[in-house]
């Protein structure tokens, strides 16, 4: 589905190529929606694309990655191909992203900051309005540079 859904927005869209420059333009976009850099700590990215118009955004990389939050200690996976619409503070009707919770995999459809009850903290939501919230602090620069040593 999610492919149908990128060609659909596609057409007047930025759509870059190359791992560096895909992360470079991933992380101005979150800077610009005001989200943390190390929200989409994802590697081997083909594809980055950015539709203005309809806030759609999407990523695309080589191989599906499961990357551990040290500070909250949850596990999230991101398919091969991460979509989702993109708007200030927040990113909603996601699909290819997942946390672990207990023994499953929940899907996460949306995640905010809410700047005026409060600011240092984000939530994740799945589909069924269910929603757990974390230190904004936990998907900061810190995060994003143990990502680029490779620690995991």
């Amino acid at each position: 589905m999610s492919g149908q859904q990128i060609d659909s927005h596609r057409e007047d869209a930025e759509i870059y190529h190359g791992e560096a420059l895909c992360k470079q333009k991933s992380h101005e976009l979150l800077d610009k929606m005001s989200l943390p850099r190390a929200l989409l700590p994802l590697d081997d990215v083909l594809e980055f694309g950015y539709n203005h118009t309809s806030g759609f955004v999407w990523l695309k990389q080589k191989k599906k990655k499961e990357h551990r939050f040290q500070a909250i200690g949850k596990m999230v996976s991101y398919d091969t191909e991460v979509t989702g619409f993109v708007e200030e503070h927040r990113m909603r009707r996601l699909s290819g992203v997942k946390s672990k919770e207990l023994l499953i995999w929940v899907s996460i459809s949306d995640i905010y900051v809410d700047p005026n009850s409060n600011p240092d903290k984000i939530t994740f939501a799945n589909g069924t309005g269910i929603s757990r919230s974390f230190p904004v602090t936990a998907f900061g620069l810190e995060e994003e540079e143990k990502n680029a040593d490779g620690k995991k």
